[in-house]
């Protein structure tokens, strides 16, 4: 069973920056595609952007294009999402996902087999 752990969220205020980090238990996770979804109080859980497992593609959501990237440290099983210019609707709960690479949209919760706990970050304006 492999596991992730999520760090690094916490309240700022608009403009700042933060970084997440998502620990995994697993080695194999090198060749997992690694993902970021957010969910607000009151709605869905939604895509942030992903990086696929040859560790050179990534795809963002629109809302964050620009602003975030993310990036791994493979020798330390660990998945960085970092988020600059942080806005009061980045406002919710992140969670780092990892899964096999397949056909399936890296932009979809069900692409994903293995899920954090979740981190808050709130942003004030």
């Amino acid at each position: 069973q492999v596991q992730l752990v999520e760090s690094g969220g916490g309240l700022v205020q608009a403009g700042a920056s933060l970084r997440l980090s998502c620990v995994a238990s697993a080695r194999t996770l090198r060749f997992h595609i690694m993902g970021w979804f957010r969910q607000a109080p009151g709605k869905e859980r939604e895509f942030v952007g992903s990086m696929w497992s040859d560790r050179e593609t990534t795809v963002y959501a629109d809302s964050v294009k620009g602003r975030f990237t993310i990036s791994t440290d493979d020798a330390k099983n660990t998945v960085y999402l970092q988020m600059n210019s942080l806005k009061p609707e980045d406002t919710a709960v992140y969670y780092c996902a990892s899964g096999r690479q397949s056909t399936i949209s890296v932009r979809t919760p069900r692409a994903y087999s293995y899920w954090g706990q979740g981190t808050q970050v709130t942003v004030s304006a």
